[in-house]
C-alpha cells in the first residue's frame, strides 16, 4: 500500500493513503488489520480523506513495513467487524447535515425569492400536520407550538421567519437522532457477544474450540456462569438461564430438554448441552439494540423530569402568546412568545446530556446501561468491592502445591486444573494457566461437574470423588479431613498465600497455593475515590480473615469483611440502603452477582465472570481500577451540566421572551436565537466532560 506521513512525533503517526478514495468498509478493514498489530495501541482511520491516526510502541520502521504490506484482499475479516461498525452510519447523518446547509445557502444565492417561498410552503406541511395530529389526540406539545409559530409566520407572509425556523428544527432533529442513535449503537456493540471460545461435544467428549468452528447443528455444552453463545435448542440438561439483556426480566427462566435458549443469555444454574440453530453475530446484536431503544434505561430520573417539565410548559407558552395579543394587540410582540419555548431546548439538550455522557464512558473503555446508572452513581456515597480479582490483580498465580497423599504434585494439579478450567473465575484460571505452563494435559476424566457458587467444585475423576475449594467447602460442607500424621503441614501452611484445598474420597490430597497481589493503583484508586464524595469504602470477601486484613490495610478501604458467603453480601447492601445510603458495588465473581443485582449501582470488572457483566449496570475495564474515578468525574460532570443547561435554557428564553414584549427584537430575530441557542446547548451537551 502507497501512503504519505502527513505527521509523526515519538509513538504516533499520521497518515494519508494514496488512493482515489476510500469507502466505509476499506476504513473497517484498514483499522481492524491495524488493531490486530500488538504493538499498535490505538488507531482512528478517517475515510472522508483516506487518513489514519497510529499510537504504537517500539520500532519506528516495524509499523512502516506493516503499512508497506497491507492489502484489502489480504485481510480477512469476521462477519461481527461489519455489523457492529458505526462508521456507515455516521456518515449517512453526515452527509444529511452537510446537504442540508448546502441547500439551505445554495437556495438563498439561486432561487428567485417566490420560488423560496413555495417551498417553504411546501415544507411547512410537515410541521403543521405534526401539530394539528397532536391536537387532534389530546395532546399539547412541543410540535404544536412549531406548527404554531410556522402557520402565524406563513399567514404573515414571513416566509423568511418559517423557513429560519424549519431549518433550525431539521438540524436539530439530525443532531438528536445521530448522537442517540450513535450511543444506542455504541452501547450495543459493546455489550455484544465477545466470546472466543466454546465446549464442542464430539463423540460424548467436550472439546474446547474456537467459536468460529462451530456450525448449525453442532452441540455445544454451557456450564454454568457463561453466557450462551448460539442461539439453540436444549437437548440435554435443565437449569436457569438469566434473559434480562434481552427481555429485561429480572427472574431467570427454567430451560431443559427441548426449550429455546437465545445467545446472550447467561447459564445462572446448572448445565445445558445446546444442538446449534443460529450462529450469525448479527442476532444477538439486532436484539440488543431493540432492546435499547424500547427500555426506559437510557433514561435518567433527571432527563424524565425535564421531558416531563418540557410538556408542561407548552401550554402555557400557549397561553403567554394569548395573553400578549389580548393586552396589546401586536401579532408581532405575540409572535416573539410563540417562537420561544422551553420545551425544545430541554427535549433537546438533556437527552443529548445522557447519552453523550454514555458515549464517553465507552472511550475509556466503561460501558454504561443506561443513563439512570450515571445518575445514581453521582448520588452514591458508599461504595463495596470484592477482594479477589477487584482490589486484586485479575491474575492470580500458583505459587507452591503442597500434597498431603502419596501422588506426583503434577498429577494433583492437573486433576485440579481438569476440573476448574470450565468455569470463569480469576483462581481457575490461574490452575489452568499453571498446569499449561508445566505442560500438563487434561483429558476429560470426570463425571459431570458440580459447581456451588462461592464454595467450590464437585465431581467423580476416574471412580474417586474430587473436591476442591474453600475451607469451609472442603472441611465443613463435604466433611474431608486431613490424612493422619499430615496435621503439622497443615497448620504450616504459609500465610501469605490464600489456599485451595483439594480432596480425594474425603481426604486432603493437597493444598494449591495463590498469590494475589494487591493492584498497584488499588490504594490511590480507593483515596481518589474517597477525595470523589464517596464516605463509606468497603471490602467483602470470602477470603480468610488473615488475607482479607493484610489487603485491607494496604487498600486503605473503611471496612472489611472476611469470609463473606454471596447472600452475605447482598444483605449488606440491602441494609446500606435501608440505612438511606446510594450504594455501588464493584466485582468480578459469579459469587457477587447477587450483591451487583441488589445494589444502586453493580460494576462489574470487564475479564470477570460473564454472568457478573450481563448482570452489572457498568463493566469498567480490567486493566485499570482508576476506571471508576473516571466514571465519578463522568457522572458528577452529567449532573453538573444538566444543571447548568437548566439555567441557560430558562435565562435565555425568558430573556428573549421579555425582549419581544418590549418590542426590542423582531419574532424573526428572537426564532433565530432562540433556535441557535438551543443548537449551541446541544452542541456543548456533546462535548465530553472530563
Amino acid at each position: 500500500m502507497k501512503f504519505r506521513i502527513v505527521h509523526e512525533i515519538k509513538g504516533r503517526m499520521r497518515i494519508h493513503l494514496i488512493c482515489r478514495q476510500m469507502s466505509t468498509k476499506e476504513a473497517d478493514i484498514f483499522q481492524y488489520y491495524l488493531e490486530g498489530q500488538t504493538f499498535v495501541t490505538a488507531v482512528k482511520v478517517y475515510e472522508r480523506n483516506q487518513d489514519a491516526a497510529i499510537c504504537y510502541t517500539g520500532e519506528r520502521e516495524k509499523l512502516i513495513r506493516i503499512l508497506q504490506g497491507f492489502s484489502y484482499g489480504r485481510v480477512s475479516v469476521p462477519d461481527h467487524v461489519w455489523q457492529n461498525s458505526g462508521r456507515e452510519m455516521s456518515r449517512s447523518y453526515q452527509d444529511q447535515i452537510i446537504e442540508k446547509v448546502i441547500w439551505r445557502i445554495g437556495s438563498k444565492i439561486f432561487l428567485p425569492i417566490p420560488v423560496r417561498n413555495v417551498l417553504v410552503a411546501c415544507k411547512s406541511v410537515k410541521y403543521i400536520r405534526k401539530g394539528l395530529r397532536a391536537l387532534a389526540g389530546r395532546r399539547i406539545e412541543v410540535s404544536v407550538l412549531d406548527g404554531t409559530a410556522i402557520t402565524v409566520s406563513m399567514i404573515r407572509k414571513d416566509f423568511r421567519t418559517a423557513g429560519s425556523v424549519m431549518f433550525l428544527l431539521g438540524i436539530g432533529e439530525i443532531l438528536e437522532e445521530w448522537t442517540h442513535k450513535k450511543s444506542v449503537d455504541d452501547l450495543a456493540r459493546s455489550m455484544a457477544l465477545n466470546i472466543d471460545r466454546v465446549w464442542l461435544l464430539v463423540d460424548g467428549k467436550e472439546v474446547l474450540v474456537d467459536t468460529e468452528e462451530v456450525k448449525q447443528g453442532d452441540a455445544v455444552v454451557i456450564h454454568m456462569g457463561n453466557v450462551i453463545p448460539f442461539d439453540g435448542i436444549v437437548t440435554a440438561g435443565r437449569g436457569a438461564v438469566n434473559q434480562a439483556s434481552l427481555t429485561g426480566e429480572a427472574l431467570p427462566v427454567r430451560r431443559e430438554t427441548g426449550g429455546y435458549v437465545y445467545a446472550g443469555t447467561v447459564l445462572e444454574e446448572g448445565e445445558l448441552t445446546i444442538r446449534v440453530k443460529e450462529t450469525s453475530g448479527s442476532n444477538k446484536y439486532e436484539k440488543i439494540v431493540r432492546m435499547i431503544e424500547e427500555s426506559q434505561k437510557l433514561k435518567s430520573s433527571m432527563e424524565g423530569r425535564a421531558e416531563h417539565l418540557a410538556d408542561r410548559l407548552v401550554p402555557y407558552t400557549l397561553l403567554g402568546t394569548a395573553l400578549v395579543y389580548g393586552l396589546t394587540r401586536n401579532t408581532a410582540k405575540a409572535l416573539s412568545v410563540l417562537m420561544v419555548d422551553f420545551s425544545c431546548a430541554l427535549k433537546l439538550a438533556m437527552p443529548i446530556s445522557v447519552l453523550s455522557a454514555i458515549r464517553e464512558s465507552g472511550t475509556h473503555r466503561i460501558t454504561v446501561k443506561g443513563g439512570k446508572f450515571l445518575e445514581k452513581t453521582a448520588e452514591a456515597d458508599t461504595i463495596i468491592f470484592d477482594k479477589t480479582g477487584t482490589l486484586t490483580k485479575a491474575r492470580p498465580s500458583v505459587k507452591e502445591i503442597i500434597p498431603f497423599i502419596d501422588e506426583n504434585v503434577d498429577e494433583l494439579l492437573r486433576i485440579a486444573a481438569c476440573l476448574e478450567e470450565h468455569f470463569p473465575h480469576s483462581m481457575a484460571r490461574a490452575i489452568v494457566h499453571a498446569a499449561k505452563k508445566r505442560g500438563l494435559t487434561h483429558e476429560e476424566t470426570h463425571s459431570r461437574v458440580e459447581y456451588i457458587v462461592a464454595h467450590g467444585i464437585s465431581s467423580m475423576v476416574e471412580d474417586r470423588k474430587v473436591v476442591i475449594g474453600s475451607y469451609h467447602f472442603v472441611f465443613e460442607d463435604e466433611g474431608c479431613l486431613v490424612p493422619e500424621g499430615m496435621e503439622r503441614r497443615f497448620e504450616e501452611l504459609p500465610d501469605e498465600y490464600s489456599h485451595l484445598y483439594l480432596a480425594i474420597q474425603g481426604s486432603l490430597a493437597a493444598v494449591i497455593c495463590l498469590e494475589d497481589p494487591l493492584r498497584e493503583e488499588a490504594a490511590a484508586t480507593v483515596a481518589a475515590l474517597r477525595r470523589a464524595g464517596y464516605r463509606k469504602i468497603v471490602m467483602m470477601t470470602g477470603d480468610s480473615e488473615r488475607a482479607a486484613a493484610a489487603v485491607a490495610a494496604k487498600a486503605g478501604v473503611d471496612e472489611y469483611y472476611s469470609e463473606v458467603l454471596p447472600e452475605d453480601k447482598a444483605s449488606f447492601v440491602e441494609r446500606e440502603k435501608k440505612a438511606g445510603r446510594k450504594v455501588v458495588m464493584v466485582g468480578d465473581g459469579i459469587n457477587d452477582s447477587p450483591a451487583l443485582s441488589a445494589a444502586d449501582v453493580g460494576i462489574a470488572i470487564s475479564d470477570g465472570a460473564q454472568i457478573a457483566r450481563e448482570i452489572a449496570d457498568i463493566t469498567i475495564d480490567a486493566d485499570n481500577l482508576e476506571g471508576l474515578v473516571t466514571l465519578k468525574a463522568i457522572s458528577d460532570g452529567l449532573m453538573g451540566r444538566i444543571r447548568k443547561n437548566y439555567i441557560r435554557i430558562i435565562g435565555i428564553n425568558s430573556g428573549l421572551i421579555l425582549l419581544g414584549v418590549a418590542g426590542v427584537i423582531q419574532p424573526t430575530a428572537s426564532a433565530l436565537v432562540h433556535n441557535a441557542s438551543t443548537l449551541m446547548i446541544s452542541l456543548n451537551s456533546m462535548k465530553d466532560l472530563v
